[in-house]
């Protein structure tokens, strides 16, 4: 075996189709393309989700739902976590960049804190929202609840 009588496997490749090259070929004629009708001819395209004239299913499923470009999501953050902030590094004040140096909050998070757990340490609390509970949780040990 020599590379100037190298062969592919037999079977392994096959002649393309030389469509319209006469009725000797065998794809002469319609250039198996069928008999007239908008396929059969040069500029056709169907419309996009065109499934033969049946109803195509874009318009067969109701629309749904509703989406509020103007909902403001926040990041939940309970003040148990807070008490667990207070007792590892020793602060006072909580706010937006503390959050995010523990971990708690990425850059462009909304936070609202929460009143799920106890609260023994006195903080000053900076935040986008506060519940009802967590600021009542605050004030109950002396903190304050500063809205941002």
């Amino acid at each position: 075996m020599e590379l100037n009588n190298l062969k592919p496997a037999k079977g392994s490749v096959k002649q393309r189709k030389r469509i319209g090259r006469g009725q000797g070929s065998g794809y002469g004629g319609t250039s198996t393309r069928g008999h007239k009708g908008a396929q059969s001819r040069s500029g056709y395209s169907k419309k996009i989700g065109f499934e033969g004239g049946q109803m195509p299913l874009q318009r067969r499923l109701p629309k749904f739902g509703f989406k509020n470009k103007f909902r403001v999501e926040y990041k939940a953050i309970n003040i148990d976590v807070l008490q667990n902030l207070a007792d590892k590094h020793s602060i006072t004040t909580v706010d937006i960049q503390t959050l995010r140096d523990a971990g708690l909050a990425s850059k462009n998070d909304r936070i609202k804190i929460l009143g799920n757990g106890t609260l023994t340490a006195k903080l000053e609390v900076r935040a986008h929202a506060f519940s009802k509970k967590a600021i009542e949780a605050i004030e109950a040990v002396q903190g304050t609840a500063v809205k941002i």
